[in-house]
């Protein structure tokens, strides 16, 4: 929101108050507390009638401060409050400077300045991050019927910001005014599904708002040199989250909101849907099932979209009898061919649903200030909405998914949670202003809670779509409706790399395009990119996605990269451990991974696939891809070919390829099984290692399905000798050195010369291979 008139004068009907003389710090070991006068003190008869501005800075974890500004304090504080975790035993240290008063915790200080009037800066290891003074911050009054808190933080030159939730305008946030509310607005315009009051900064650290309500981000687009960010009310809170690199700052922000939980390994398999308006039953899913089977494309989650219930009576969780006339006979048949199941659900009840009286009865549905049920016609005829709130509609609520669940159905799809009214009354009070953003939040925790309750951990898992801070601890969520177009592809990824830098690690997208049928061109470019994102799911509205109907192409192209996938898999899920531990996304933006090549910065038509595979999708019929290449020799997966980075490229492609590039020094671990993502990953695994330079290190991890360490393989290279240590490889394992046919000696292994270079068998029981190359 935008209070200024220009740099200079202030925007009509609008008065602002600044804080500008120091007048008093209080310092305990937790936490200080400035108090400031919004004009300079020059004699006592100058502090009567005036406002005072209160600033406590203080620190929940390492490299992480707080500061909370306040004006009047005696205001009630209704919920909801994101969850902020505080570890409690770090060291803060605070001292008095002839600057004024500093906070340091870990790398990170603020410093209280008083000079020549307030000012609070931010460093890390004694780098300036960011800081504000002057007209920066500001208590707002429009009027005497509303209030605001306003903070500006300083930008530096070329400093560019990312984040704030998955977004699918300009990558780079800079120039924009974002706000913090969910929409329902597709994947094409500035509204989100996705709101997230953080944003991350080239510079090496992240700044999160505190306020679960709307936050109105003006990114260098009111002052042009700072980030300004504003909300409603009588205080405004945010925390400076630093790190070492850009990757720590992540760490500590999804530290203080939540880390991820892990995914089951069956879910990044092949998902594949009835689509959303389309005609099916029992016999129409089977063919689809049957199609895959004859065609030998491997499928892992057969999912159901909205009409497995009856038109009208979403929700009531009851399969449509003349659909499915024997759901649990339909159920216990798909899970004899080893398919796991998802259906659709929201948190909305239709009245003509049965449970639409009962939920009401009970006081279980979102009431209007006057008592009466809160009710539109805008998606069901007469809908209501479950209010998360009251924990006995909550139970209600998941005790209808615990029926399918005991049916055998293994997952939600939990649509919508955007369109929340404000005009309602909560259970437990909370503040509906508040409670928009925040709704998504309580409906996705209760059906996660259930599913690991029923589950258990490590096999609860969403396919969500909205989402606000916090809402990474239950994945995964998917992009929304996006169209059958390269446009819309493009966007959908860049929206997915936006919401992997606000802390969430796991993303979808409907490949080919939600709205209206691609082309088989899009089809299999699509394909390419969705087998290799996180988790992949063939979804759309008025037709059916299955590959035959595109053209036989699209068969191949489906199967190819769907084996491959579940390659990938010990690789993949060893990145997605990464994520539940770190808090990293497993599809970043090149920024994360290369925040000091100044090319990187902006791109986001390429993202690294973990952090050893660039990837590089089509987005034209031309088969023609332009991506940028950062330093290092790297090496295409698929053909061998090596590049010399620090260059763009320009390649052509067919549909079953795309540029996928195997960063220098890495070693990835490569599965036995290509049909299924879920197996055991040690058993027969293939280390690829690419370009190991003289003196580098290279390390892999591999998993089992439940997330424990099983092996890990170091290789390191000193000339032209590479040695190659495991540990806990029980299993047969191989290596394969890349690019590399034949070597002068190898000791612990026999090797055979493939077309992707020197395979090496370890000898029985050896956990150490010597290679020496030739020179």
């Amino acid at each position: 929101m935008k209070f200024t008139d220009g740099y200079w004068q202030t925007r009509e009907g609008f008065d602002l108050q600044y804080p500008i003389d120091v007048r008093d710090v209080q310092m305990n070991q937790n936490q200080a507390t400035a108090y400031m006068a919004t004009k300079f003190i020059q004699r006592k008869g100058d502090t009567l009638n005036g406002t005072m501005l209160t600033a406590e800075l203080s620190s929940p974890i390492p490299d992480v401060i707080k500061v909370k500004w306040v004006h009047h304090d005696g205001g009630t504080k209704p919920g909801p409050h994101f969850a902020i975790h505080s570890s409690g035993n770090h060291s803060i240290t605070w001292e008095q400077t002839d600057a004024g008063w500093k906070l340091q915790n870990g790398g990170l200080s603020a410093t209280i300045r008083k000079e020549p009037s307030f000012g609070l800066d931010f460093h890390y290891n004694g780098k300036r991050l960011t800081g504000t003074s002057g007209r920066a911050t500001a208590y707002v009054q429009n009027g005497k019927e509303s209030s605001f808190f306003r903070e500006m933080l300083d930008l530096g030159v070329g400093e560019q910001i990312y984040g704030m939730g998955e977004r699918f305008t300009p990558f780079v946030k800079n120039g924009q005014s974002v706000d913090i509310w969910n929409e329902d607005g597709g994947t094409s315009s500035e509204q989100a599904y996705k709101n997230v009051p953080f944003y991350l900064s080239s510079a090496g650290y992240g700044v999160f708002v505190n306020h679960p309500e709307r936050v109105s981000f003006e990114a260098a687009s009111e002052v042009v040199s700072k980030v300004g960010f504003s909300v409603p009310g009588e205080e405004l809170e945010y925390y400076i989250i630093g790190g070492e690199k850009l990757k720590d700052v992540l760490n500590h922000f999804t530290t203080l909101t939540g880390k991820p939980a892990l995914p089951p390994a069956w879910s990044f398999g092949l998902w594949l849907t009835t689509s959303f308006t389309t005609d099916y039953d029992e016999a129409t899913c089977n063919s689809f099932i049957e199609g895959m089977a004859e065609r030998n494309i491997p499928l892992h989650v057969f999912h159901f979209d909205c009409f497995w219930m009856k038109e009208y009576q979403w929700c009531d969780f009851e399969w449509d009898p003349a659909m499915f006339p024997d759901p649990e006979g339909m159920l216990s048949r798909l899970k004899d061919r080893g398919l796991k199941v998802c259906v659709w659900i929201n948190s909305y009840i239709a009245q003509k649903s049965p449970l639409f009286r009962e939920g009401a009865e009970k006081g279980y549905l979102l009431k209007r200030p006057d008592g009466s049920v809160w009710q539109w016609d805008l998606w069901q005829a007469g809908m209501g909405l479950v209010d998360f709130t009251n924990p006995e509609a909550t139970a209600w609520y998941q005790s209808k998914l615990k029926r399918l669940m005991d049916m055998g159905v293994d997952c939600f799809k939990t649509d919508f949670g955007e369109r929340i009214p404000t005009d309602v009354v909560y259970h437990d009070g909370s503040d509906p202003y508040k409670m928009h953003n925040y709704y998504t939040h309580l409906y996705n925790k209760a059906v996660f809670d259930l599913l690991e309750q029923e589950r258990g951990k490590g096999e609860a898992m969403l396919f969500a779509r909205s989402a606000t801070a916090g809402g990474q601890q239950f994945p995964v969520h998917w992009g929304g409706d996006c169209s059958a177009n390269y446009d819309s592809m493009a966007e959908s990824l860049r929206g997915g790399l936006s919401l992997g830098l606000s802390g969430f690690g796991f993303w979808s997208h409907d490949i080919s395009g939600f709205e209206r049928t691609a082309p088989p061109d899009i089809y299999k470019r699509w394909v390419a990119f969705g087998l290799l994102s996180s988790h992949s799911r063939l979804h759309g509205n008025e037709s059916y996605r299955v590959p035959w109907l595109f053209d036989e192409e699209s068969v191949d192209v489906l199967r190819y990269f769907t084996e491959w996938k579940s390659r990938l898999m010990p690789y993949l899920f060893g990145h997605a451990v990464e994520a539940t531990e770190k808090g990293l996304p497993m599809m970043r933006a090149m920024v994360l991974e290369f925040p000091e090549d100044p090319t990187c910065l902006p791109l986001d038509r390429q993202y690294m696939l973990g952090e050893q595979l660039l990837v590089a999708p089509i987005f034209n019929t031309e088969g023609t891809v332009q991506y940028y290449v950062p330093e290092g020799r790297w090496t295409h997966f698929f053909t061998g070919e090596t590049i010399e980075g620090g260059k763009w490229r320009n390649e052509i492609h067919d549909y079953m390829s795309l540029p996928v590039l195997a960063r220098p020094n890495s070693l990835i671990a490569v599965g036995s099984n290509d049909q299924k993502p879920d197996y055991d990953y040690a058993d027969g695994v293939a280390f690829h290692l690419f370009e190991l330079e003289d003196g580098a290190e290279a390390v892999s991890r591999v998993h089992d399905l439940k997330g424990e360490l099983q092996v890990t393989v170091t290789a390191s290279r000193s000339g032209n000798r590479i040695e190659i240590g495991a540990e806990g490889a029980e299993k047969e394992w191989f290596v394969v050195l890349r690019g590399i046919v034949n070597a002068a000696a190898v000791e612990g292994a026999e090797g055979v010369a493939t077309p992707q270079g020197l395979k090496l068998t370890p000898q029985q029981g050896a956990k150490r291979i010597s290679v020496s190359l030739n020179a």
